[in-house]
């Protein structure tokens, strides 16, 4: 009993204390909402409980918001206004924890329309010739030598070892039948 009523305090306290962020929260929100100067809002790490009550306070406000951080001490909450939605580029500087910097990612961009401007060019100059970029043979000509190849063809023969084995190398001689008449005798002379 006493322990059943220390747990109920303990659940009681708790629930309070979620309410109470809930209510904190709520008001940093609307305090953001209202600051004109003001995209983004980064606030400090938090558990994974307090993180969801944060999400679904920006959820209700109309506000879109993303977790960052790599373990759960430092993972944290940014809420950012409808009308600057982080873009892909955003959110991957944000998640590698680098701060996001537009003229920067400006510049990436450019680097990138120049880069596929560049293969589009090169891709009109005409088509590369088929096959591979080199030939393996010059790579390994240091081990083979340029005429390995040709000498090893002219040097074929079947291996007499192989395949079907000639008269000359059979040692018995005899037909299925001449051996089967044999072993028919033997198994009489037993019997």
């Amino acid at each position: 009993p006493e322990q059943a009523a220390r747990m109920k305090k303990l659940q009681e306290q708790e629930k309070r204390q979620k309410v109470e962020f809930r209510k904190r929260m709520e008001q940093e929100v609307s305090q953001f909402i209202q600051a004109t100067g003001e995209p983004r809002r980064r606030f400090q790490p938090m558990n994974k409980i307090e993180r969801s009550i944060l999400h679904d306070v920006a959820e209700v406000a109309g506000l879109t918001s993303f977790s960052f951080g790599d373990d759960e001490d430092s993972r944290y909450v940014m809420v950012f206004k409808k009308e600057f939605a982080p873009s892909d580029e955003e959110l991957d500087a944000y998640r590698r924890g680098e701060e996001w910097d537009p003229a920067r990612a400006e510049e990436r961009r450019r680097l990138r329309e120049l880069a596929a401007q560049q293969e589009e060019a090169e891709l009109e100059s005409g088509p590369a010739p088929p096959g591979p970029p080199n030939d393996y043979k010059d790579k390994y000509r240091h081990l083979i030598g340029s005429d390995a190849a040709k000498a090893a063809a002219r040097t074929m023969e079947a291996n007499k070892a192989y395949g079907c084995v000639p008269v000359a190398n059979k040692r018995d001689t005899r037909s299925i039948e001449e051996a089967m008449n044999e072993i028919r005798a033997k198994k009489r002379l037993r019997q």
